[in-house]
């Protein structure tokens, strides 16, 4: 039998910790929708895999790098759900990580291409700008708004020819985008005061950032459903009758603090959940 000193990492702790740092679920809802667009694009599979590699290489550094820069907030304010707090991991080695992560993105974007790969770096720098101070400022939303509005951008670049994304596509991204900052800020709003944070949601205060976020969400799937040419399809309308309780439970998140933390997977569900019906009505993506 093993035993562990008092005060040694539990075995495995540290790759658990590293995995929790990368925030998983945003991280991979992120990848699977950059995927799913890059299939509708009709990206060749390879392109399309390397696509997934490179987005979630990206995703990683940022969850990284958001541990990293603020692990004394975090401890100030005992985030229990934060590894680095429970010292399963050190700031030093999610720096190393997100650096190591920013370099592998770096690299398996620009192999799509100069376009496709820029593109998709704008989503990992404005990460990056976010954790780096954007986030204390009231120009939070803008790295959410430019980053995920470049995102299908990028992916639609990465496919055969002189492909563009289309207009509803990318507006419908940097809705999504925003409506995810509003979300994901929520369930900290008092810890980010107190710990000196103050970007637009702070600002805006709790109402009025929930309210904002519904009708971005609801915006959003209005742009994802009537923005493609023709008639809104069978799955388009199906989008919009999920978009309701999202939007629903991203409204109620302002006034009840149990619903702060179903806002942002309420968001997340439902951007893989509308690719998922645009790829089943058959839209044209460039």
């Amino acid at each position: 039998m093993i035993h562990v000193p008092a005060g040694a990492a539990r075995p495995g702790a540290t790759a658990r910790a590293l995995v929790l740092a990368t925030h998983p679920a945003p991280a991979v809802a992120v990848t699977a929708v950059a995927t799913l667009l890059a299939v509708a694009a009709d990206v060749p599979a390879g392109r399309a895999a390397l696509l997934c590699a490179a987005v979630l290489a990206g995703q990683a550094s940022i969850g990284w790098s958001n541990d990293w820069l603020d692990a004394d907030r975090d401890r100030a304010v005992a985030r229990a759900d934060k590894p680095v707090v429970q010292g399963d991991v050190t700031p030093r080695l999610l720096r190393r990580a997100a650096l190591l992560a920013a370099g592998i993105a770096v690299v398996l974007s620009l192999l799509l291409g100069l376009v496709p790969g820029l593109l998709l770096l704008l989503l990992v720098a404005s990460g990056w700008a976010y954790n780096a101070g954007l986030k204390r400022t009231v120009w939070s939303v803008a790295g959410y708004v430019v980053g995920f509005g470049a995102l299908p951008a990028g992916v639609v670049a990465a496919a055969p020819g002189d492909a563009t994304a289309p207009w509803w596509l990318v507006a419908a991204g940097a809705a999504l985008g925003a409506a995810a900052h509003l979300a994901n800020v929520a369930p900290d709003l008092e810890d980010d005061l107190a710990t000196g944070v103050r970007g637009l949601p702070h600002r805006l205060g709790a109402r009025v950032s929930a309210a904002a976020g519904a009708l971005l969400l609801a915006g959003a799937s209005l742009v994802l459903v009537l923005g493609p040419p023709g008639r809104p399809t069978t799955a388009g309308w199906a989008a919009l009758a999920l978009a309701a309780p999202a939007a629903v439970v991203a409204a109620l998140s302002g006034g009840a603090p149990r619903f702060r933390r179903l806002a942002f997977p309420a968001v997340l569900l439902l951007t893989v959940l509308d690719v998922l019906l645009l790829l089943s009505g058959g839209a044209t993506l460039a």
